[in-house]
């Protein structure tokens, strides 16, 4: 699977691609739409920073609720700290900004591993009200430990998400986040976190209001699925997503051993390599309680003379 579209929407808003120059047509009100701003990966007739004045000079920025980040001249090797540095800068002109995304970039534009990024914590220390915040592409990318009162939502999607990143993650505080979304990708792509890595997900401790957890397109599934039997944070889980990794048979028994599931809302597994006895006994075990499970995207190994891969979902 590869990044094919864009986003549609953001904090709950449709995604707008704010014209290019000399585009005259009309404009939607500034609080209706999330924003999308991009400049072309490869031979740019503007740069993202001339877009983004002549966004704030054109649309009223009280009134934007909803930002995205698209695409950068040469996003494959520079990075969007200039990017950072003007959406930081510019906070006090965003009042009403609840929702950013950095990074939409399709594959055919740049693969999602090359997508070079910076250490983006200054936008979540410049916004103080923001409760939705995400991040496409794990190259380059830093995130130290921050404190925002306010975030509901952290959505970090990778090919391969660095160990540093997700302890920065761990070590935020982050007391009204219901949402953790954390694509921990593959080593070959910079995704050298280990299980014992998540340890501050799997308790819960430092994230008080999380109602959904999403670890996944990691060749990590099975362990994880392992470290979740006893992991204190499922019990007030309604969402828990293992899906576009390599989660097999071993996974499966290793949720079927371990506490109960049968309280979630949904349990999302697709994208993995179950046999389908084991599928079965999922259905069995949680469909009849009322739980959402998804098992579409059945995989098959490839074996080949030298043995058998399984395939995350993304990885460059």
């Amino acid at each position: 699977m590869t990044m094919g579209n864009h986003l549609s929407e953001l904090g709950g808003l449709p995604v707008f691609d704010f014209p290019g120059p000399g585009d005259t047509r009309a404009l939607p009100g500034a609080g209706a739409v999330a924003w999308r701003i991009s400049a072309d990966v490869y031979d740019a007739e503007e740069e993202w920073p001339q877009a983004f004045a002549r966004f704030t000079g054109t649309v009223d920025t009280r009134q934007v609720r909803s930002l995205v980040v698209g695409g950068w001249s040469e996003a494959y090797e520079t990075s969007n700290a200039g990017i950072v540095e003007a959406l930081a800068g510019a906070a006090g002109e965003f009042p009403a900004l609840r929702a950013l995304f950095i990074g939409d970039i399709t594959s055919e534009e740049c693969e999602i591993s090359w997508i070079t990024q910076s250490d983006v914590s200054p936008l979540l220390r410049a916004h103080p009200a923001l409760e939705e915040f995400g991040v496409r592409g794990g190259s380059g990318l830093v995130f130290p430990p921050v404190k925002h009162d306010a975030l509901r939502v952290l959505r970090i999607e990778t090919g391969g998400l660095p160990r540093e990143v997700v302890l920065g993650v761990a070590a935020s505080e982050l007391p009204a986040l219901t949402e953790l979304d954390l694509w921990l990708g593959t080593v070959d792509y910079g995704g050298d976190a280990k299980v014992g890595d998540l340890e501050a997900f799997l308790s819960g401790e430092r994230l008080p209001a999380l109602r959904r957890l999403a670890l996944r397109n990691s060749k990590l599934q099975n362990d994880i699925a392992a470290a979740l039997a006893t992991a204190p944070v499922v019990e007030r889980l309604e969402v828990l997503d293992l899906s576009m990794g390599i989660l097999d048979d071993e996974g499966a028994e290793a949720l079927l051993a371990g506490q109960p599931l049968t309280h979630l809302g949904k349990l999302d597994l697709h994208h993995h390599y179950i046999g389908e006895p084991q599928q079965e006994r999922l259905r069995a075990a949680l469909v009849p309680h009322g739980v959402e499970l998804d098992l579409g995207d059945v995989q098959t190994p490839d074996v080949h003379a030298h043995g058998v891969d399984l395939y995350i979902a993304v990885a460059e």
